[in-house]
C-alpha cells in the first residue's frame, strides 16, 4: 500500500472510530461532484448543542439519511416522485441522476419544530425508529411536513451512487451504528458558495475532528 493510500485508508478508520464514539466527522465527496465539505453525525448522538453546530459553523440544510430499507419500511418516497406539480417534471442535476430528498418531519411531541431542542428531539427519535423499524409506527412518531428533511439513500450504497447520503450511511455500517446519519453542507461566510477542501480541513484541526475524502471511503467501505 503506498504512503497516500495508507493515510487514505486511515482517515476512513478514525472516522469509524469517532462515529462510533458518537463525535462528527467532515467529508468531501469529490470535486467533480457536488464539491462540498458536510459536517456529520450519527443521528442518535444528535444533541440541541449538535444542532447549534451544524447552524452556526455549517450552514446548509441539517438532513438525515435513512438506509433504504429503513424508508421502506416507512413508506418514505423520493419526494420528486410524488409531488403533483410541473416544477417537479425537469429535475435534472448537474452533479448526478437524481435527488435523496424524501419527506420533511417534526416528531410530534416537538412544538414548531426548528428550534435546536425540537430538530434534536425529532432527529435522536429518527435514529431510534432506524435501530427499530418494523416496532416504529412512523406516522403516529412524526408529522409532515417539518423541519428535518428525511433523505433516502440508494438501496446498494455506495455501489448505486456516490452522494453524502451514500457515503455517511457506508460511515455508519462500517461503525456499527445504526442507518441514521446527519449530514449538513458547510458553507463559505466569504463567499457564500462551499467551504473548501483546504478550509474544511482547517476547521477540522481546529475542532479536533476528522476529515476524510470521499473517494477513501468509496476505496474502502464501496
Amino acid at each position: 500500500m503506498t504512503g497516500d493510500a495508507s493515510t487514505a485508508a486511515a482517515s476512513v478508520e478514525r472516522a469509524t472510530d469517532a462515529l462510533r464514539r458518537g463525535d462528527p466527522v467532515l467529508v468531501h465527496d469529490a470535486a467533480d461532484r457536488e464539491g462540498e465539505t458536510d459536517l456529520i453525525y450519527p443521528a442518535g448522538a444528535v444533541t440541541p448543542a449538535a444542532v447549534r453546530q451544524m447552524r452556526n459553523d455549517a450552514g446548509g440544510l441539517v438532513c438525515v439519511a435513512l438506509g433504504d430499507s429503513v424508508a421502506a419500511t416507512f413508506d418514505l418516497p423520493y419526494v420528486r416522485d410524488v409531488l403533483d406539480h410541473p416544477a417537479a417534471a425537469a429535475h435534472e442535476l448537474g452533479y448526478d441522476d437524481r435527488s435523496s430528498f424524501s419527506l420533511t418531519v417534526n416528531h410530534r411531541d416537538t412544538y414548531t419544530g426548528i428550534t435546536d431542542e425540537d430538530r434534536a428531539l425529532t432527529i435522536t427519535e429518527l435514529a431510534a425508529a432506524a435501530a427499530d423499524p418494523a416496532g416504529t409506527d412512523f406516522a403516529s412518531e412524526f408529522r409532515a411536513p417539518g423541519h428535518v428533511h428525511v433523505l433516502r439513500a440508494a438501496p446498494d450504497l455506495l455501489a448505486d451512487r456516490e452522494g453524502h447520503t451514500e457515503l455517511a450511511l457506508a460511515l455508519a455500517g462500517a461503525a456499527d451504528r445504526p442507518p441514521a446519519m446527519v449530514v449538513c453542507e458547510m458553507l463559505d461566510d466569504d463567499t457564500g458558495g462551499a467551504l473548501s477542501p483546504a478550509a474544511a480541513r482547517n476547521y477540522a484541526d481546529r475542532e479536533g475532528l476528522v476529515y476524510v475524502e470521499g473517494a477513501a471511503i468509496i476505496d474502502r467501505l464501496r
